[in-house]
């Protein structure tokens, strides 16, 4: 099938059939789903009619392989000219097997790993009936109040980057349309939806265009650049204007000048929100501005069925615009397929047999150790043998630890933290107490985990947040543990016993109270359906942590937004000059975070010589090579980040005090050195000019290299 056989299907079709192709419903809507008799109430406050359903181009939320397959054959019996349907849905970290969240994976700056997942998750909502996930999310984030920074994989548009390509190349493989075991991929939420003022979900976002392009939109154009085949809008404005209404943003910068040609979809409802924002007077005004600024499908909103036919009669709509947003749609179902093989992957057979395998339990088991990060150790852990330990906690024995987006996951299939620190340990070594809920604590509770401790030699405190309380809608103003828990923590501090706190949460924390009463900290975030079985390799020494801070945690909530890649400002703290009052600084906390960017610790210790460059000048054509000797000194075997970070001190616009440029994964023995080697280039100097031209400027650099963003040693040179 070619580009003339879709023009021809768009030939055959009335305008209506074509305005009902861009139009997005849940999965209630349709015939064969099993929900379907629960939609009556909705499909009439929509003003959706039965011929707008039989003609719609995509579904929305349904897996399921025979469910799937019986809504396709419904519509295609219905359907005048059997255009199949897309399935959609959000498999943002897992399917049935649920890895880590993004933020987490993230952490284990291991992007071969993270394809890996995304392969999985595809494979598994393949066979399951699905075409297209809702995923990756590219949004910068450095507030960590806002709930989806779980969604992320963090501050640094660098690593963003990788990671984006990375999900893009695990979902959607190399062969869309002949391997009915991928999904089209659509990345989110475009653009910078991560910059949320206040930390707050939908809320506006105000950035200069040289900020936009600088930071925030690297990590979408590298998805886009490893062939993703869709971008969803977000709900923030972006210079003022609503992005689904956002013509500059979507007609000019994506598609023309991005030269993005695949399908452009709103989120749930942002097309109708446009009235909200006060850009549009009513839904005919927004079904409009859509148009105009390219959004193909309209997602859970009827104003295109409502209103795109009677634009175009006006004069206002041009249907070659329509005609456009059917055959981009038109083509995305035919690469994948669907018009010879309506039902694609979908398969109830297979569904038993690759869903939840040994296979991808054991990948997310792999990825969920990597992504946990070590962020205090004062010689506990790991733990011994023959320890006796209190397990306490409200994640001592909870299953909610799949995190936000895990829809079709099973809590009740999840491997907890008691269970597996029992197949380690025995009954007998191990014994638990819930000491308090999520956000809740009685005194019963209490005396039950104090009895425990007293018997054990180290207390395992298993805290953090539900699941509900990150991920969308689930913005927090004050991000420490729930008071409930800081309590018990408070509580058991008098006993005198070693105090090991794991957290399981969707953003980096305010960790007073916990970070300074407790003897070490490894955080787990929300690890996926192995998580306990992770945590304990981690916790009795089987695995050596590794991972390293994809998103710094601040000292305290009003240092946010923290982040290491920050400008110096012109009164910096700590200059040689600087005053003792008049500097940027605050009165009553530090400037810094309390875990930077790319920190993480292990049960070793690596040791870093000073980076050694080729030549202390670099010109565009010759690049500079920088080494640095990396030696474990401890006593096992672990695994190093070793991280090159950049300093351009003299430009055109101000630049930050470091960025990140290339990281190394290093595996060391006891006593191992090795020398690791990058390349840098001229190319990875340049940046965004105050007239948006991306160059580099001659002068002085410093180029660092360590263990994080602040433990680094620098070494300097000049392009010329």
């Amino acid at each position: 099938m070619t580009t003339e056989f879709v023009n021809q299907l768009i030939s055959q079709m009335t305008l209506e059939e074509k305005i009902d192709q861009l139009i997005q419903l849940a999965a209630p809507f349709f015939e064969g789903s099993s929900s379907n008799g629960q939609i009556t109430g909705p499909m009439e406050s929509l003003g959706i009619t039965s011929q707008s359903i039989q003609n719609a181009g995509s579904v929305l939320g349904l897996a399921g392989a025979q469910e799937v397959i019986a809504v396709q054959e419904a519509h295609l019996k219905n359907n005048r000219l059997g255009i199949p349907l897309l399935m959609m849905a959000d498999i943002v970290h897992g399917f049935r097997t649920i890895f880590p969240v993004p933020l987490a994976i993230g952490c284990s700056w291991d992007v071969e790993l993270a394809e890996v997942s995304a392969g999985i998750a595809a494979k598994e909502a393949a066979v399951s009936g699905l075409h297209v996930t809702f995923a990756p999310m590219a949004d910068l984030v450095r507030d960590p109040r806002w709930g989806r920074v779980m969604e992320s994989t963090g501050e640094d548009p660098y690593l963003n980057s990788l990671f984006a390509r990375a999900f893009v190349r695990g979902f959607q493989g190399d062969d869309l349309a002949n391997d009915p075991h991928r999904l089209a991929a659509c990345v989110k939420h475009f653009a910078a939806y991560g910059l949320a003022e206040g930390g707050r979900d939908y809320n506006t976002v105000d950035l200069s265009e040289r900020q936009l392009r600088e930071y925030y939109l690297p990590a979408y154009k590298a998805a886009l650049d490893e062939g993703c085949e869709m971008v969803m809008t977000s709900f923030n404005t972006v210079d003022g204007i609503p992005a689904t209404g956002n013509r500059r943003l979507m007609r000019d910068l994506l598609r023309d000048e991005w030269g993005f040609n695949g399908v452009l979809i709103s989120d749930w409802g942002a097309v109708k929100e446009l009235i909200a924002h006060g850009v549009a007077e009513d839904e005919k005004e927004a079904a409009y501005l859509a148009m105009q600024a390219g959004v193909d499908i309209e997602m859970m909103t009827p104003g295109y069925v409502h209103h795109l036919s009677g634009l175009v009669q006006e004069g206002r709509v041009d249907e070659q615009m329509i005609n456009e947003a059917v055959a981009r749609i038109l083509t995305l179902k035919e690469k994948l397929g669907l018009f010879e093989h309506p039902m694609r992957g979908a398969d109830p057979a297979a569904e038993k047999e690759i869903i939840f395998s040994d296979e991808h339990r054991k990948a997310s088991r792999e990825l969920a150790t990597k992504s946990c990060v070590l962020l205090k150790n004062e010689g506990i852990l790991p733990l011994k043998s023959e320890q006796r330990i209190a397990l306490i906690g409200p994640f001592a024995g909870n299953g909610d630890i799949l995190g936000p987006w895990s829809w079709t996951g099973s809590q009740e299939d999840a491997i907890r933290l008691d269970q597996a620190l029992r197949d380690v340990y025995g009954d007998q070594q191990v014994c638990c107490a819930e000491g308090s809920g999520i956000d809740s604590i009685s005194e019963d509770q209490v005396q039950e985990a104090l009895a425990a401790a007293a018997q054990a030699d180290v207390v395992v405190l298993a805290l953090g947040e539900d699941s509900e309380m990150s991920g969308e809608a689930g913005c927090r103003a004050d991000i420490r543990l729930p008071q409930a828990q800081l309590e018990l923590i408070a509580r058991l501090r008098p006993l005198g016993k070693p105090m090991v706190a794991v957290l399981f949460n969707g953003r980096p924390l305010d960790l007073h109270g916990v970070y300074d009463q407790v003897d070490a900290v490894l955080e787990a975030w929300f690890p996926g359906s192995e998580g306990g079985a992770a945590i304990a390799d981690l916790l009795t020494g089987r695995s050596n942590p590794s991972g390293k801070l994809a998103m710094s945690f601040p000292y305290h909530t009003g240092q946010i937004p923290v982040y290491y890649n920050h400008f110096n400002t012109g009164r910096p703290q700590g200059a040689p000059d600087a005053q003792v009052k008049y500097v940027s600084q605050y009165l009553d906390i530090p400037n810094e975070p309390l875990l930077p960017f790319g920190y993480g610790l292990s049960y070793t210790c690596y040791s870093y010589g000073p980076p050694v460059l080729s030549s202390e000048t670099m010109t565009a054509r010759e690049s500079i090579q920088i080494t640095v000797e990396v030696t474990n000194t401890g006593l096992v075997s672990g695994e190093e980040i070793v991280q090159l970070y950049v300093r351009d001190h003299i430009g055109e616009v101000v630049r930050p005090v470091k960025e990140l440029k290339d990281f190394r994964k290093v595996r060391l023995a006891p006593g191992e050195r090795k020398l690791v080697a990058f390349t840098l280039t001229e190319e990875q100097l340049r940046y965004h000019h105050a007239d948006l031209q991306y160059i580099s400027d001659a002068g002085k650099f410093t180029v660092y290299t360590g263990s994080s963003s602040q433990d680094v040693q620098g070494a300097e040179f000049r392009l010329v």
